[in-house]
């Protein structure tokens, strides 16, 4: 049985069209390097060339001795074949071989031992060289193709192992194997968790930050209206953003015009990672005004393409909550579909009033301090990872599931399909992929990951999943896609959620979604919606980014676009 659910089907895909068909621009490239962008700049070919060589070398004797150990072991074979019979000489010549096979592997392998310390005592010559010239990006770039030859010397000590074994397997003598070699093999978990898809290392204390020490009769009453959820909590954070810039508390939004925060974010959080009160639900501002809520200045961002990016339905709705307001006025000449860069002293010089209770509008597209902004860790100074996080019971649930179904080592799938065709394919290149060329991109993230499970959130229908499935795997061994089941009384990881009342909220299982890809070892996103966004956010403020994450076939023209209507 499977859940009808559409977690990951957010109309914000769409809103962000708007200003991508102006701009030619992807919203959902960050400034800042992250796992899912790879820089093109090199400065020197040096480095290029040296490892290079010592590819070409070590090549050189993997293939040789391959080529050696299949002419030796299938020569008797094929005599065996023609003859029919398997007499004492031919059994014998054939043990000849194999021992001569393992001679030579063992002989590769300590090649492969001494191309190994030779790639160590290179690392630390680089590490000298950089810090000692300016010459940082050479450097950097000569240690990622070092990483990458180690990981392939890895890889074939491995496999040179694991035949090794196979023949020694024949003369009873396995176990010979790892015990001779426990003083020469390289013990792979100790070279400073070296592996393919190792976790990635932003180094947050030291991102650029801004205090949030805001005056407590002073308020941002933040306003979201583009999109759904995802956009309405990057929405949120640009005015956390803003708020702490202006000296303010920030309202959140009640639930009478808004979706319910409280029910998927942890807002008490927020607070505790400041040490002080930053934010404030909507009701708590009503109690602290004793009914008498007015928004003293209502001064938009955006003036196109009406003033605050509000609808006259929004503003009825707030006027139904008890709360008055002035006359909307605009601090610029300012449309979502082309947002221009904005500075600190911009929004300082705009927004920096004196009346207790401030306004500003929809922020979503707003383009301030983008860099700074989306830096992982964000740009607030406080003392925990991060600040806008899924509530404690979703982080529970989530921990649970996976427990119970996936494992640490898993996969992660933001898979979008529903109304993504047309937005993708206004995009140039698009990024709506045919299934078997989605499952093929697939597929290679499960070899580099070596992952059993992937997790797979999708908004997509059974007819593809079905063939997605079918597609899904490796050395013909199928990877199972798993999602969450229907609700079942005998099981128990999600018990959290309908003790509490929260089971069948469309958002809380979004966020439940988001919460496991975001904890996956590795995570495929689809380019271009902010769900997969906003995974990557918390992955890189939890830690949990990998080398291997990627978007779904980025880089690829898909194999067959449609015409436009």
């Amino acid at each position: 049985m499977m859940m009808e659910r559409d977690p990951s089907n957010e109309e914000e895909d769409q809103e962000n069209l708007i200003a991508q068909r102006e701009r030619g621009n992807n919203l959902s490239e960050s400034p800042v390097r992250t796992a899912f962008q790879i820089d093109d700049e090199i400065a020197d070919t040096r480095p290029f060339n040296s490892s290079c060589s010592k590819c070409c070398y070590f090549l050189t004797i993997i293939v040789v001795t391959v080529f050696i150990f299949i002419r030796f072991y299938t020569t008797d074979v094929d005599n065996v074949s023609k003859t029919g019979v398997m007499n004492n000489d031919s059994v014998n010549l054939m043990r000849e071989s194999e021992l001569r096979a393992l001679y030579l592997l063992r002989q590769q392998q300590l090649g492969l031992f001494k191309l190994w310390n030779n790639t160590l005592i290179d690392n630390s010559l680089n590490a000298t060289v950089a810090n000692n010239s300016n010459f940082v990006s050479t450097s950097l770039f000569s240690s990622v193709l070092s990483e990458e030859l180690k990981l392939e010397l890895i890889s074939q000590i491995s496999l040179n192992k694991q035949i090794q074994q196979a023949l020694l397997s024949s003369h009873q003598l396995g176990n010979l194997l790892n015990a001779s070699d426990n003083a020469t093999d390289p013990s792979l978990d100790d070279y400073g968790g070296l592996h393919r898809c190792r976790k990635m290392d932003y180094k947050l204390s030291d991102r650029r930050t801004i205090e949030w020490e805001p005056r407590s009769d002073k308020y941002l009453f933040a306003i979201c209206a583009s999109g759904q959820m995802s956009n309405h909590l990057i929405c949120l954070e640009k005015h956390m953003f803003f708020a702490a810039l202006l000296n303010r508390i920030l309202i959140i939004p009640s639930s009478r015009v808004d979706y319910e925060f409280r029910r998927v974010l942890d807002i008490d959080h927020i607070n505790k990672c400041l040490g002080r009160k930053v934010v404030v639900t909507f009701e708590e501002f009503a109690k602290s005004q004793k009914g008498h809520m007015h928004i003293d200045k209502f001064i938009c961002y955006f003036s196109q393409p009406q003033p605050c990016f509000l609808d006259d339905e929004h503003v009825k709705k707030l006027k139904s909550l008890g709360v008055s307001m002035n006359k909307l006025e605009s601090a610029w000449d300012e449309d979502i579909k082309n947002p221009k860069p904005k500075t600190v002293q911009d929004i300082m010089t705009k927004f920096s009033l004196d009346d207790d209770v401030i306004a500003i509008g929809d922020v979503f597209f707003a383009n301030v301090e983008k860099k700074w902004v989306m830096q992982p860790g964000g740009p607030i100074s406080h003392k925990c990872k991060t600040l806008v996080e899924p509530s404690r019971l979703i982080l529970l649930t989530a921990q649970r599931f996976i427990q119970t179904f996936l494992g640490k080592n898993f996969i992660a799938l933001h898979f979008r399909r529903h109304g993504f065709l047309k937005f993708c394919n206004a995009k140039k290149p698009s990024c709506f992929y045919p299934v078997p060329q989605a499952a093929d991109c697939i597929n290679r993230v499960v070899e580099r990951a070596t992952a059993p499970v992937i997790y797979l959130s999708t908004d997509a229908a059974e007819s593809e999943t079905g063939i997605l499935q079918s597609l899904v795997a490796v050395n013909g061994k199928t990877v199972p896609l798993v999602r969450r089941p229907a609700q079942n009384s005998a099981e128990k990881w999600d018990a959290l959620l309908y003790r509490h009342g929260l089971e069948g909220d469309r958002q809380v299982e979004a966020m439940l979604d988001k919460t496991i890809c975001a904890m996956s070892e590795v995570f495929i996103g689809s380019m271009g919606s902010t769900f997969t966004e906003d995974i990557l956010r918390l992955r890189k403020d939890w830690g949990t980014s990998s080398l291997c994450d990627e978007y779904l076939c980025r880089g690829e023209v898909p194999s067959f676009i449609a015409d436009d209507e």
